[in-house]
């Protein structure tokens, strides 16, 4: 599978080219060892005998339809994806950067971090703001030490910028 070349006409998810390599990966992992493997699960649990009553059965086939999910869904997304750049290191937020926030009225060491990026992007331990919502929109393109503002469900809310990493 080809990136598409990142355009104003794209309109698919735009991921980092490491997340679009490990989303590949795991969309070959799943149609090939996967596939084999509940495969193989199914076969074993009919092989018991009466499938109305067979839980073995019932599991197998309720993982085989989530993994299916998960490959029309790997499919669909990595056909209309865009793989983007992130940070090129100098310390502006882009797709892919990790921000330290402080909202206007907090503590000042009452900080959070966030990943701007796709939700396939997320990293154990942080949350992540879509580029495409208001904070995103708010944070890309800024620096550390720069405030912003942005409209929220509850009103304006206004963000420190206190570091960014790529």
């Amino acid at each position: 599978m080809t990136p598409n070349r990142p355009s104003e006409e794209t309109t698919g998810t735009r991921l980092t080219k490491e997340t679009y390599d490990r989303l590949v990966a795991e969309l070959e992992d799943l149609t090939t060892r996967g596939r084999s493997e509940i495969a193989a699960a199914i076969e074993a649990a009919r092989a018991l005998g009466d499938l109305s009553e067979n839980g073995d059965y019932h599991a197998a086939k309720d993982t085989q339809g989530k993994m299916e999910s998960r490959i029309r869904h790997l499919q669909a997304l990595l056909k209309e994806a865009t793989v983007v750049s992130g940070s090129d290191g100098d310390g502006t937020v882009t797709h892919g950067s990790v921000v330290a926030l402080r909202y206007e009225g907090d503590d000042e060491d009452d900080i959070q971090r966030f990943l701007v990026g796709s939700i396939e992007e997320r990293r154990e331990g942080l949350a992540v703001v879509s580029p495409e919502a208001p904070l995103g929109q708010a944070l890309l393109g800024r620096r550390p030490g720069d405030t912003v503002a942005y409209e929220a469900p509850g009103g304006t809310l206004t963000v420190t910028i206190v570091e960014v990493e790529a």
